[in-house]
C-alpha cells in the first residue's frame, strides 16, 4: 500500500454512497432521525459516515479489514511495527500502556509531572510509582523533563521495574535525551512507555527533537488531533516489538475502548496519517518558519519573554519543539491566566494554556502570518495598557515541593476516608486528586502527605482563577482523606 490511500476513509465513503438501507445504530440513520437544527450545521456528509461496526466496515476491537490497512499504513509512517487507533484519545492510550506491563504491586519509573491519566493508569493497575523529580525551571515555573542520570540511578535502585515512563516533548516543548535513556532502560531489560501526547509532528522534520520511535521506545501515546490534523479525541499507540506484547496491548485497549467506536475520528486519524507522511516535512517547515518569527517579534516586545533555544544545555533540555510559543508574563506584574483573560475579552484571542507565570501557544500548519500578527499585536497593546496603569511590579515564581508519597495511590483511592476543611488537612493523607487543567498535571496524587506549602499553592491557583480540578468538592473548601483510626479511651 501507498502512503497516499486512505483504505478506511475511502472505504466509509464507498459504503454511503451504496446507500444501504440501515437497521442499525445509530438511531440518527445519516441525519434524518436528529434534530434538523445540529444536522443542517454538522452536514450530511459527516452524518452519512457516523456508522458503526458493521460486517463490511471492519472492528476496531479485532481489525482485519480497512482498519487493520489505516492502522498498518500508521505504522508504516510512524516507524513503529504496530499501531492501534485509539478513540479515547491519548489519555485511553496512555493507560493502556501503564497496565499492559504493570500489574499489582508491580514498580514502575515515572516522572512526577505526569499527566493525570498515568496516575489513573497506576489506580487502576495497582502498580506502585518510583518518581523520579522533573528538572525544574526556576524562572519560567515549569516542569522539564527526567534527566539520564536520573533514570539511571531509578533504575539501579529498582532494576526489577516493569517500566519507565517518558515525557517526550513535554507540553512546553521541551525532551530529554530520550534515546539515552532508551538504551539506560534496555539495559535492565525494561521497557520504555512514552507520553507523546504533544509530539505528533516531530517524527516528520529533522529540526524537531527525536520522537519515540526514533529513538527507540517499546510503546507511544500519540495525539495526533492536538497537532496533526486529525479530530479532537483521536490518537494513534505505536510500538515496536520486543519487550511488550502486541495482544496484551491489544486485550488491554480494548477493555478500555467503547464497543460504539466512532468512525469519524477513525476516518480522521486515516486522513491525517496521510498528510502527515506526505506532506508533514513541507508543511511542518513552514509551521517552524512561522513559529520563529512570531517569537522574535514577541521578544522585541518590553516585558515578555519568549522562550527559544537558549533555554537548551541542561541535561533535562536536550531538544525543544520551537513551535510551541512559551510566553513570560511575569515581568508584567500579572499572572498567566490574567493575560490569556485579555486576550480573549479585549481580542477573541484563545491561547492553548496559561499558568501563573505563562501563556503557552501552539503554532501548526493550520496557522497563518495572519494569525501571528494579530498575537503579536495584541500582546503589544497588552504591555502598553499596564505600562499606562503602571501595573508592571514583576511576579516571584513560587514551586512547591513535590510530596511524600506515603501509601500507594490505589490503596489511598479505596481506603477508609473522610471529607474534612482543607485549613485543618495539613499533614493527612490525601485520597483524591488535585491538578490544575491544563495541563492535568497533579498537585497531590491519593497516597501524598499533605503539606502547608502545597495547600497555599491551591490556594494561589485558585485566587489567580486557573482551573484547580479533581476534588469531590468543586470549591475546594474540602478535601477527602484517609481516615485515621485512633484508639478508644
Amino acid at each position: 500500500m501507498s502512503q497516499n490511500e486512505t483504505p478506511l476513509f475511502t472505504g466509509l465513503i464507498e459504503h454511503s454512497k451504496r446507500n444501504p438501507v440501515q437497521f442499525h445504530i445509530p438511531g440518527h440513520k445519516k441525519g434524518a432521525g436528529m434534530d434538523p437544527a445540529f444536522k443542517e450545521f454538522i452536514g450530511e456528509n459527516a452524518l452519512s459516515i457516523d456508522l458503526i461496526n458493521i460486517g463490511p466496515l471492519d472492528d476496531l476491537h479485532q481489525p482485519k479489514g480497512m482498519i487493520k490497512k489505516a492502522q498498518d499504513l500508521a505504522a508504516e509512517a510512524f516507524g513503529a511495527d504496530h499501531t492501534f487507533f485509539s478513540v479515547q484519545g491519548t489519555s485511553g492510550a496512555i493507560m493502556t500502556m501503564v497496565m499492559s506491563v504493570c500489574g499489582p504491586g508491580d514498580k514502575i519509573i515515572v516522572p512526577r509531572n505526569v499527566h493525570k491519566s498515568v496516575m489513573s493508569a497506576i489506580v487502576f493497575s495497582g502498580a506502585t510509582p518510583i518518581f523520579i523529580h522533573p528538572d525544574i525551571d526556576e524562572d519560567l515555573g515549569i516542569s522539564h523533563g527526567i534527566t539520564t542520570d536520573a533514570v539511571a540511578t531509578a533504575l539501579e535502585r529498582n532494576p526489577d521495574a516493569k517500566g519507565v515512563l517518558v515525557i517526550n516533548p513535554t507540553y512546553f516543548g521541551i525532551s530529554a535525551d530520550l534515546k539515552r535513556i532508551v538504551e539506560i532502560a534496555h539495559s535492565y531489560n525494561v521497557p520504555v512507555l512514552v507520553d507523546e501526547a504533544h509530539g505528533v509532528h516531530i517524527h516528520f522534520h529533522d529540526e524537531l527533537p527525536l520522537s519515540a520511535m526514533q529513538a527507540g521506545a517499546d510503546l507511544a501515546a500519540t495525539s495526533v488531533h492536538k497537532l496533526g490534523g486529525s479530530m479532537t479525541q483521536s490518537s494513534v499507540l505505536n510500538m515496536k516489538e520486543g519487550l511488550v506484547s502486541a495482544k496484551r496491548v491489544q486485550t488491554i485497549l480494548s477493555m478500555l475502548t467503547t464497543t460504539s467506536t466512532s468512525y469519524l475520528l477513525l476516518a480522521s486519524l486515516d486522513v491525517a496519517r496521510k498528510r502527515l507522511a506526505t506532506e508533514g516535512r513541507e508543511l511542518i517547515t513552514q509551521t517552524i518558519e512561522l513559529s520563529q518569527n512570531i517569537r522574535r517579534q514577541i521578544n522585541e516586545i518590553d516585558g515578555l519573554y519568549c522562550v527559544g533555544e537558549e533555554i537548551l544545555g541542561t541535561k533535562a533540555t536536550y531538544a525543544y519543539d520551537p513551535t510551541k510559543l512559551i510566553v513570560s508574563v511575569k515581568d508584567l506584574g500579572i499572572s498567566g491566566f490574567d493575560a490569556e483573560k485579555w486576550l480573549r475579552e479585549a481580542h477573541n484571542i484563545e491561547v492553548e494554556m496559561s499558568d501563573l507565570y505563562n501563556i503557552l501557544c501552539i503554532i501548526t500548519p493550520g496557522d497563518t502570518e495572519r494569525e501571528g500578527n494579530q498575537l503579536v499585536s495584541a500582546l503589544k497593546e497588552l504591555v502598553t495598557s499596564l505600562k499606562k496603569h503602571g501595573e508592571m511590579a514583576p511576579v516571584k515564581v513560587m514551586l512547591p515541593d513535590i510530596p511524600v508519597l506515603s501509601i500507594t495511590p490505589r490503596d489511598a483511592f479505596y481506603a477508609d476516608t473522610e471529607v474534612i476543611p482543607i485549613d485543618e488537612s495539613v499533614g493527612r493523607t490525601i485520597a483524591e486528586f488535585i491538578m490544575v487543567y491544563p495541563p492535568g498535571i497533579p498537585i497531590f496524587i491519593p497516597g501524598e502527605i499533605i503539606t502547608q506549602e502545597n495547600i497555599d499553592y491551591i490556594k494561589t491557583n485558585i485566587e489567580a482563577g486557573l482551573p484547580v480540578q479533581g476534588p469531590e468538592d468543586y470549591d475546594l473548601r474540602h478535601l477527602r482523606v484517609i481516615k485515621e483510626h485512633r484508639a478508644i479511651r
